[in-house]
């Protein structure tokens, strides 16, 4: 293969020739004829430097491509973790509302009276008085039980 590369019969473009099987390795795809000859028309026109930055700007592009899908499937990722969260708490929710539907309902909470604060007067210290002493009361007639007067009986009539 030392042969120069076979330009087309206007001189603008290659003429490869195409195998029909693709290369398996790298090292096979390198040595394959259209690659081989790829390099030898770079190599003998001298475009060794329009050639690197032309694979170095297809390198970049498919960088930069790999990236934003990286990206992509990271955010996708997150915003279906979150939608499975979210779902497992409705859930979560339901089920619990459905085991207080069949529970007892729970009694009506009493409603909270108010309570007033009370009123704090201000205490007033008055002056001492004079205790006088006072007559023991009159004792009564009868000691012990008081006892009513009963309301006048009728007598009975007995037989005669």
């Amino acid at each position: 293969m030392a042969e120069k590369v076979k330009l087309s019969k206007d001189g603008n473009s290659i003429d490869f020739v195409q195998s029909e099987s693709l290369p398996t390795s790298l090292k096979k795809f390198r040595q394959s004829p259209e690659i081989e000859g790829f390099y030898r028309f770079i190599f003998e026109n001298d475009l060794q430097k329009e050639a690197y930055e032309i694979l170095d700007r297809i390198v970049n592009g498919r960088k930069a491509a790999k990236k934003a899908q990286k990206t992509e499937s990271k955010a996708a990722a997150k915003l279906e973790a979150q939608t499975i969260a979210a779902q497992e708490k409705q859930a979560k929710v339901a089920a619990q509302e459905k085991l207080a539907a069949k529970a007892k309902p729970a009694p009506a909470p009493a409603p909270v009276k108010a309570v007033a604060k009370p009123v704090v007067k201000p205490v007033v210290k008055a002056a001492p008085a004079k205790i006088v002493a006072a007559k023991p009361a009159a004792k009564p007639a009868v000691k012990g039980k008081v006892v009513a007067k009963a309301a006048p009986v009728a007598k009975k009539k007995g037989k005669k």
